[in-house]
């Protein structure tokens, strides 16, 4: 019962996350914007993962975070490892497509692949600041992109906070990291933990790129205002009133 309780969990972490990202990046602009290539780009490394454990029966050894194997590789290298199973897997790789996707179109390519990169690293070096060792903060149990995901969808809950035109979008934006916070304090759900820490990096990155970055660029309604305002006003005309 409490795994399953714990799934649910989680599960609605990722459909409050995905609300989140629907509201700066409106359902109804998708087909004017720019292919994703970034998120194909993580996309095709979490299947080449999956082949590679299919193929070879010595790769979890090799590549997984287990802390008691050496390599400084397997902390980037175990995030395109699965081991949830079949129905765990593929969780993982439609999640990270959808989320890849939607984080690229507000934040940019190369943006999303460093804030992506930033949810492979940035909580085990929290958990060693921390002074955590025994690995209980990480949702990924040794192996699994869930945690660099849900990291990268909480990005855009900053980002929201900041920017929401209304009290309900930064409502919306704020129970990204009490939802998380409370989920780890409940069930030590890693996911949670990661998802407060990407909220928390997406209002760094808002506030010390917002006046060199555009965000939100291919939106229409962006389009149709000043090219060369890229302050919150500019991204905030992009978020649909609810």
């Amino acid at each position: 019962m409490s795994v399953l309780v714990f799934n649910v969990v989680t599960a609605a972490l990722m459909v409050l996350l995905f609300k989140v990202a629907t509201t700066l990046v409106e359902p109804g602009t998708l087909r004017s914007r720019r292919i994703p290539w970034a998120a194909i780009l993580l996309t095709i490394f979490v299947v080449a993962g999956l082949v590679l454990q299919a193929s070879w029966a010595g790769a979890m050894d090799a590549l997984d975070s287990d802390p008691s194997r050496d390599g400084w590789w397997r902390l980037l290298t175990s995030v395109f490892m699965q081991n949830g199973g079949f129905l765990g897997d593929l969780w993982n790789l439609i999640t990270l497509a959808v989320v890849a996707a939607l984080a690229e179109w507000f934040w940019g390519s190369w943006l999303t692949l460093g804030l992506f990169l930033a949810g492979m690293l940035l909580p085990h070096g929290l958990d060693l600041l921390a002074g955590v060792t025994d690995n209980s903060t990480d949702p990924r149990n040794f192996a699994g992109s869930s945690g660099a995901t849900y990291f990268l969808g909480a990005t855009l809950a900053g980002a929201l906070l900041l920017i929401g035109p209304g009290i309900r979008q930064r409502l919306l934006a704020l129970a990204v990291p009490a939802v998380g916070i409370i989920a780890f304090l409940a069930q030590g759900n890693g996911h949670g933990l990661v998802s407060a820490e990407g909220c928390a990096l997406g209002v760094i990155t808002w506030l010390l790129l917002h006046r060199w970055h555009t965000f939100n660029r291919d939106s229409p309604r962006l389009a149709a205002g000043s090219s060369s305002d890229t302050g919150p006003s500019a991204v905030t005309a992009q978020v649909r009133r609810k």
